[in-house]
């Protein structure tokens, strides 16, 4: 299983970052994905999940209506929209494959530093 991050940066407060997540070495089509974040000196925070399929969502209420998950099972790319962007939501993001399951991976993740 490999899953790679890109996309993250620095941004103001109120910008956008797109962030996505190259799948390989597993069914990517088959997983249940999602993104998590890790704020500085704070424990890792679910953010978003997705259906195999693409048309079931979940967001956490601090990025409901900001933050768009999406996926591309034809090129096994996950994806994550993230609109006015908050100084909270700097973390290390990452993309995790079968998110709290005995089977979960997940990626080396990508820096998102929101500031002016």
């Amino acid at each position: 299983v490999q899953l790679v991050e890109s996309g993250g940066g620095l941004v103001q407060p109120g910008g956008s970052l797109r962030l996505s997540c190259a799948a390989s070495g597993f069914s990517f089509s088959s997983a249940v994905m999602s993104w998590v974040r890790q704020p500085p000196g704070k424990g890792l925070e679910w953010v978003s999940g997705i259906n195999r399929g693409g048309s079931i969502t979940n967001y956490a209420e601090s990025v409901k209506g900001r933050f768009t998950i999406s996926r591309d099972n034809a090129k096994n790319t996950l994806y994550l929209q993230m609109n006015t962007l908050r100084p909270e939501d700097t973390a290390v993001y990452y993309c995790v494959k079968s998110y709290g399951t005995s089977n979960a991976s997940q990626g080396q993740g990508t820096q998102v530093t929101v500031s002016s």
